[in-house]
C-alpha cells in the first residue's frame, strides 16, 4: 500500500507539473508553436478595408503580413466589430489588435500598448449644403447640430470634448457614418485622418473641411493581452527596427497620403 501510495503521489505531482507548465506557456511561445499570428482588427479606410475580390487591403494589413513575414510566420485576420474588439481579445479570439488603436488611459486599464506605429489624428468633415455657414468649433457645438461617428471609437471622445452640446448619431461602420452625412442626416462626421480629407477629394461637391487643423493627434499602437511582456518586447522591438529603416513611413504615406490604391478597393468604403 505504500509503494502504491508513492506510485499515486508521483503521478499527481507530474501532473501538477504538467498542468502548472501548461498554465504559464506564453502567448508568443503559443504564436511559435502554432506557426501563425492571430490578428484582431475592424475595416476601415485606409487602415484595413476589402478590395474588389474580397481580400483585406490597407495599412494595417501590410504592417500584420510584414511583421509575420519577418518572423517567418502566416498570418490569419480577425475581422471584427469595433466595439467589441478589445473585449475580443481579452477573451482570447487573436493575440493582437492592430487596428488603428489609438492609446488612452482608459483602454491602456485593460491592455497592454506597444510603442507607437502610426501617428493620425480627429478632422471633421461637413455637408457643405446642411453646414456652408458652419467655420468654427462654435458653430458646431450647438444642440441644432447632429454629428455622425464610429461606435466605440477615439473620435466620439473627441466629439463629446469638442461638440458636448451637439446630438451624437453613431454607426457600426465609418462608412455609415461618412453616408449618413452625404445623405444629409448630419451636419458632420468625425473620422481618423486621413478619411475626411480623402471623402471631401471624392465627394468635393458634397463635403468641405471646416477645420484646417486636426481637432486631436493619437498615437496609434498594437494592443495585447496585461502580463504578456516578452510579446510586447517582439512587437516593439519590430516597430524600433521598421521605424529605423523607413518601411513603416513609407507604408504610411502610401496609405494615408496617396489614393494611388483607391481603384483596388471595393466601392462603399
Amino acid at each position: 500500500m505504500k509503494r502504491l501510495f508513492s506510485a499515486f503521489l508521483a503521478m499527481a505531482i507530474l501532473a501538477t507539473a504538467t498542468i502548472a507548465q501548461a498554465a504559464e506557456k506564453s502567448t508568443l511561445t503559443e504564436i511559435k508553436e502554432r506557426g501563425t499570428l492571430r490578428v484582431g482588427l475592424s475595416t476601415f479606410v485606409p487602415w484595413a478595408m476589402r478590395d474588389k475580390q474580397g481580400e483585406l487591403v490597407g495599412f494595417e494589413v501590410d504592417v500584420a503580413r510584414r511583421l509575420a513575414s519577418d518572423a517567418g510566420l502566416k498570418v490569419e485576420f480577425i475581422p471584427t466589430a469595433w466595439d467589441g474588439i478589445i473585449p475580443a481579445l481579452l477573451a482570447g479570439k487573436f493575440d493582437v489588435i492592430i487596428g488603428g488603436l489609438s492609446i488612452t488611459p482608459e483602454r491602456n486599464l485593460s491592455v497592454l500598448f506597444t510603442a507607437p506605429y502610426a501617428h493620425s489624428g480627429v478632422q471633421l468633415a461637413a455637408n457643405k449644403e446642411m453646414a456652408g455657414d458652419k467655420a468654427t468649433i462654435a458653430d458646431y457645438n450647438k444642440r441644432s447640430v447632429t454629428l455622425a461617428v464610429r461606435r466605440g471609437a477615439f473620435t466620439v471622445q473627441t466629439a463629446k470634448k469638442y461638440f458636448p452640446k451637439a446630438k451624437l448619431r453613431q454607426f457600426d461602420d465609418e462608412a455609415q457614418a461618412f453616408q449618413e452625412v452625404l445623405n444629409g442626416n448630419a451636419h458632420a462626421v468625425l473620422a481618423s485622418s486621413p478619411k475626411p480629407e480623402q471623402m471631401t477629394i471624392t465627394y468635393k461637391d458634397k463635403l468641405y473641411l471646416p477645420f484646417t487643423e486636426r481637432l486631436s493627434r493619437g498615437s496609434e499602437a498594437f494592443a495585447i493581452r496585461q502580463g504578456e511582456f516578452d510579446l510586447l518586447n517582439f512587437f516593439n522591438n519590430w516597430i524600433l527596427l521598421r521605424t529605423e529603416d523607413g518601411w513603416l513611413k513609407e507604408r504610411h504615406d502610401y496609405w494615408f497620403t496617396t489614393l494611388d490604391w483607391q481603384n483596388q478597393v471595393a466601392e462603399g468604403q
